[in-house]
């Protein structure tokens, strides 16, 4: 009995050593490549580059901030200051440890992440996936700071969001000692890696990620503090959707919704809906494009972001894409 109890002692331990040289060793690998403000006591990364009107841009649940950095290169090249944060808790940006974190509690972070990086114009918010919610959110508590909304394959409701009830794997490693030692012990394991594998395949289904992106995924995406935090997020988006998606026909900037036909996720059917709640909306499905839309078609990005501008309160919804896109 004690024999078998030490043998396991050991066995955790060892993996718990194993995870943590691992670990260090993924971050040497991919370095923190922006900057950081702090705000109500947390420390956010960012990446920026350009100069002019303000595009931030939210990444959803699976990396950080890189997911937008060629977007965030075409948006420089053409004028706007480009933003994008690692969301608390995910990349190098820390996680709120005193408070329940939501997709409104990190709205609010951002907002003061914002303001303290001494941008007071309204800004272009641009949501990918899980942060289609967060852009809401963002945008009914701060209407006057908006001046467009861009959702990209974004999820807003819990009704079709694919963990509507929660899953077993986020209960699992929420769960105070048995997550805990889950989380630092089996992430840099074959297991580890299998789900990494799994995940990014899937997410990027029927497209194929680009180079290096399960690397980079692997090596932040898979250390404790940061999928715990996706999985905290995959919990939070149904509680958080059922208190304020009532609020959504509040919103009045702008808000162009871009979809890709391939997406597995249901979003099509979420952006339909909203869409038609939003008076100043439109609606765009891409062909031959899934759900990674920032990673793998920037310049789809780019021209939903010109296009915002044409947005009126004469709503429109459209399967084509414009010359520009069509031409990819």
């Amino acid at each position: 009995m004690w024999e078998m109890v030490a043998l396991i002692l050991i066995l955790i331990t060892g993996l718990f050593i194993f995870n943590k040289k691992k670990i260090k060793k993924g971050e040497m690998e991919f370095p923190p490549n922006g900057e950081f403000v702090e705000v109500e006591g947390i420390k956010l990364h960012y990446i920026s580059e350009g100069t002019g009107k303000p595009i931030v841009f939210l990444h959803g649940g699976i990396l950080i901030g890189n997911d937008f950095k060629q977007v965030i290169k075409l948006a420089a090249s053409q004028g706007y200051r480009a933003i994008a944060f690692d969301r608390p808790g995910y990349g190098f940006s820390e996680r709120p440890s005193h408070q329940k974190v939501t997709p409104i509690s990190q709205a609010f972070l951002i907002h003061q992440a914002i303001r303290k990086l001494g941008i007071n114009e309204p800004i272009i918010l641009a949501g990918h996936s899980w942060s289609g919610i967060m852009t809401l959110s963002y945008t009914l508590q701060f209407p006057d700071n908006v001046s467009g909304i861009l959702l990209l394959g974004a999820a807003m409701y819990k009704e079709g969001y694919p963990a509507e009830n929660g899953d077993i794997l986020s209960k699992i490693v929420t769960t105070p000692i048995l997550g805990h030692i889950i989380l630092n012990t089996l992430l840099k394991t074959p297991l580890g890696k299998s789900m990494c594998t799994t995940m990014v395949k899937f997410t990027f289904a029927p497209e194929e990620p680009p180079k290096g992106y399960w690397e980079e995924t692997y090596a932040l995406g898979f250390r404790p503090k940061h999928f715990k935090a996706n999985r905290e997020d995959v919990l939070a988006f149904p509680k958080a959707s059922m208190e304020i998606s009532s609020q959504y026909k509040q919103i009045r900037v702008p808000t162009l919704i871009i979809v890709g036909e391939d997406d597995p996720f249901g979003t099509i059917e979420q952006g339909k809906r909203l869409y038609g709640e939003l008076e100043k909306s439109k609606m765009k499905i891409i062909p031959h494009v899934s759900h990674m839309i920032p990673q793998l078609h920037p310049s789809v990005v780019m021209d939903g972001v010109k296009e915002l501008a044409c947005i009126d309160e004469r709503k429109e919804t459209t399967t084509t894409l414009n010359k520009t896109i069509n031409s990819l």
